[in-house]
């Protein structure tokens, strides 16, 4: 939005950082590509009504006027993030710059990882923690758990086993022949084709879900408050996110 369409409504220098922060959230998961087109409708929109370009465009344009969500998923969905996100800080992984449960696919959740202690085994387990906090999440909560977590290569199923994967065959934490490190291609022909490898890996996961589950039952608390806040405002950032982890 630019300096001087805000000026035209009266706003400060304070509350267009506020609306680029809104906007900055509101746009997580976007590509470049995706910004750009968001950016060039809204100033055709504007341009056609014959004034400066709004906050609405923008947002209108991000959202690409999806309807609401009903309302059993918009929950499960705030459900699911909030239990990444509770879970990430709990084990202080690193900052949580925001949460969205706004898209098409569904929630994403913008997190940063701290360096500090990465290359440990505790760190990696830590991390396939997080990965299946948001099914452990669904169950706590729901009592059921969806495909949400899984059905791609790049969902928390995916990349959870991929990383255990890599914990027994690469990163020399193995159970069996730790010294050995295997390049492996195609996870999921590798599992196929050694059960007993499978078996380990898949233990690696439970061991990890069990965790989540742990770290969010004793944050029962602050689990429900992050879940009905997201589910009421759909995007949350870092600060708002912040504050509810940090006041429980």
């Amino acid at each position: 939005m630019t300096d001087q369409a805000m000026s035209n409504t009266g706003s400060s220098k304070s509350d267009v950082q506020s609306v680029l922060k809104r906007l900055g959230t509101r746009a997580m998961g976007l590509t470049g590509a995706d910004v750009e087109r968001v950016v060039r409708e809204a100033r055709q929109v504007a341009r056609r009504q014959k004034r400066p370009m709004r906050y609405q465009d923008l947002e209108d344009g991000i959202r690409m006027h999806r309807p609401p969500l009903p309302h059993d998923l918009r929950w499960r969905f705030a459900v699911h993030e909030a239990g990444h996100a509770i879970v990430h800080h709990a084990l202080r992984l690193g900052p949580i710059q925001g949460i969205t449960i706004d898209m098409p696919e569904g929630g994403y959740s913008l997190m940063s990882f701290q360096r500090s202690g990465s290359d440990t085994l505790s760190y990696r387990e830590d991390l396939l923690a997080m990965l299946l906090a948001g099914r452990a999440a669904e169950q706590l909560v729901l009592c059921s758990v969806s495909v949400g977590s899984a059905g791609a290569e790049d969902s928390d199923l995916g990349r959870a086993t991929r990383l255990a994967l890599a914990i027994e065959r690469s990163l020399g934490f193995g159970a069996v022949q730790p010294l050995l490190y295997r390049d492996d291609k195609d996870p999921a022909r590798v599992l196929d084709a050694h059960p007993d490898l499978a078996a380990r890996v898949h233990a690696r996961l439970e061991k990890a879900f069990t965790k989540a589950t742990d770290v969010l039952n004793a944050n029962r608390e602050t689990l429900d408050g992050l879940t009905s806040l997201l589910f009421e405002q759909q995007v949350l950032d870092g600060e708002a996110v912040s504050k509810v982890l940090n006041d429980r």
